[in-house]
């Protein structure tokens, strides 16, 4: 009887945060950050010297960047299948911000299936006539 009640229980509570997880808002913001990562966002990052309120790192463009090791890695978008990579480290010391600059236009029904042909092997068929 405890090990159903233990089931039912987790159940229940997989089933509403399953529920609660698909706000409006966590599609969108998702759409949002896809977006911005596939250089379609134009953003501006900002490190800040917070002992003297000072801009010590500023990058404009269309950019991905993730956190690292105490690191923001930032890629950029600087023409037609070229990138550049920059590398900032963060101290105790220093604040950083994203601002997302022109927005976004995403819709929260939208979905793309890319099929990359680079990543497809080709196949030959022949017959034996």
């Amino acid at each position: 009887m405890k090990n159903k009640f233990i089931a039912v229980t987790l159940a229940a509570s997989v089933l509403a945060a399953s529920v609660t997880g698909c706000r409006e808002v966590d599609k969108v913001s998702y759409n949002v950050s896809q977006e911005a990562d596939n250089f379609n966002v134009i953003r501006r990052l900002v490190v800040i010297n917070a002992r003297t309120d000072k801009p010590m790192f500023e990058l404009v463009g269309a950019f991905s960047f993730e956190l690292h090791n105490r690191r923001i890695i930032a890629t950029v978008e600087t023409g037609k299948n070229q990138y550049k990579k920059h590398s900032v480290g963060l101290t105790d010391w220093t604040l950083w911000s994203v601002e997302d600059l022109e927005g976004a236009s995403v819709d929260k029904y939208h979905y793309e299936v890319n099929f990359l042909p680079e990543m497809i092997i080709p196949v030959t068929f022949t017959s034996k006539d």
